[in-house]
């Protein structure tokens, strides 16, 4: 049995403006529900959780078609800048199998 492809997408967030961890929550929580909703991933705040105006948040994708998982990440970083505009600050995709 072979593994199937997993691809994680890792977003670099700067909340400007934000002057409590509760108002980064609100930009992450919502960035997170909609990238959800709209794409069916797996999505999780994996970075800067301390900090009131940085997060790091990742998308994972498992598919039995590597170049669907693919097509399917690029879809989410696209609708993640959407969202977020100038507060998405890097980007990268890493293969996990």
């Amino acid at each position: 049995m072979s593994v199937p492809p997993v691809g994680a997408l890792t977003l670099d967030i700067e909340v400007e403006g934000s002057c409590s961890l509760k108002d980064k929550r609100n930009v992450v929580r919502s960035l997170k529900d909609r990238l959800r909703r709209k794409f069916n991933v797996s999505v999780a705040e994996i970075g800067g959780h301390g900090s009131w105006n940085r997060a790091v948040v990742a998308a994972v994708a498992v598919s039995n078609d590597r170049e669907y998982a693919e097509q399917l990440l690029q879809a989410v970083e696209r609708e993640a800048e959407a969202i977020l505009g100038g507060a998405l600050t890097g980007s990268g995709v890493e293969w996990l199998s």
